[in-house]
């Protein structure tokens, strides 16, 4: 068996890393593994040595003669391994795939990574989605933004957690509320530092530490100046090292508008650390949490909700901790080892259709 996972890029992102922990994951099973890069040359993420990586060229600039150069080379590449099997972790990933194996028959199986029913050419999406084999969803909610022909070919899987995560944390807890991500609009930083304000008021001791770069960033960082918070509030950019710097915080908080399945929500879940967390679209969130089990969730744009979720976890120890115990056990539910084996079976057959809404 040989496995070609198709991406525009392989530079830092979630998506990136979950394909990263994929590959790592089957070479290490002994199955051959291609990353296929078709809109550029940057890898961000650490590769086994074994996992080939093939660059079908760089970003076209919506120019046809690059993407016409582009196919040509995949459909020469997948002529060469046609007993492969494509994993098109991306739209375009899915669309140039079908279009360079038209005539051939491989196994396709596409992962859709984004918010659906924010894509602008659905039609042209969708068109190339019912040529897959198999489309593996993040979450139950987002089987709801297709047509039936299409969730009949859906399965939903979650994203794995990352082997290399630091252990969970059990020291006393630092008076630092955490958050990462892209500073960009779908993050909705604004509703978070809304909520500080408030929050600080109570519990002036504490700071919001956020990581993560973006181009929003020079105008949250002028709204934590215009609410005098600048001594609090600290902007890391990329940080390679975050996961470290945050497991130790007080809580965790994601405030996203939307949102599929969160990498730094499962990451901190996994960590043991207290999350505040909105119930976003398309159900992220409420896939990992269980609220005031393993998390709080509250509503999204909502910061005097967001605040007190964040005073009732700081007020209440006992449940914190709960929380925190709670919360941890998800790293065994998201192993790698477990995500692996699921996409596995979509292709031998036996986790197709698992989640079909009829």
């Amino acid at each position: 068996m040989k496995i070609v996972f198709v991406v525009p890029n392989m530079a830092g992102g979630g998506t990136e890393r979950i394909v990263s922990l994929l590959a790592n994951e089957y070479v290490k099973k002994g199955i051959e593994v291609s990353i296929l890069i078709f809109a550029g040359n940057q890898i961000d993420y650490s590769l086994d040595k074994r996992i080939e990586v093939v660059i079908a060229g760089g970003p076209s600039g919506g120019k046809t003669g690059i993407r016409l150069k582009r196919i040509k080379f995949m459909r020469e590449y997948y002529r060469k391994n046609r007993d492969c099997i494509i994993f098109a972790f991306s739209v375009m990933g899915a669309v140039f795939s079908a279009v360079a194996t038209i005539g051939e028959r491989h196994f396709t199986l596409v992962s859709e990574r984004s918010v659906p029913d924010e894509y602008e050419h659905k039609w042209i999406r969708d068109f190339f989605y019912r040529r897959a084999d198999c489309i593996v969803l993040q979450t139950q909610d987002v089987l709801k933004s297709f047509d039936k022909k299409i969730r009949k070919k859906a399965v939903v899987i979650s994203n794995p957690v990352d082997p290399a995560l630091p252990p969970v944390y059990t020291g006393k807890r630092k008076k630092k509320i955490c958050a990462a991500g892209r500073l960009e609009y779908p993050k909705d930083y604004p509703t978070m530092i809304r909520a500080f304000y408030d929050f600080q008021k109570e519990f002036p001791d504490y700071t919001l530490e956020i990581y993560g770069k973006g181009s929003l960033e020079r105008e949250l960082k002028d709204m934590v100046k215009n609410l005098g918070m600048e001594e609090k509030v600290n902007f890391h950019g990329f940080c390679s090292t975050a996961r470290e710097e945050i497991r130790d915080g007080a809580m965790y908080v994601l405030s996203s508008r939307c949102e599929g399945i969160s990498n730094a929500l499962i990451e901190t879940l996994s960590m043991g650390m207290p999350v505040v967390a909105t119930d976003c679209p398309v159900g992220g969130t409420r896939m990992c949490i269980k609220d005031h089990e393993n998390g709080i969730m509250v509503p999204i744009e909502n910061p005097e909700a967001l605040a007190a979720a964040m005073k009732e976890l700081v007020a209440n120890e006992e449940l914190a901790q709960k929380i925190a115990n709670n919360a941890a056990k998800i790293r065994k539910q998201f192993s790698i080892e477990r995500i692996a084996e699921q996409f596995l079976e979509c292709v031998e057959g036996k986790n197709k259709h698992a989640y079909t809404i009829d």
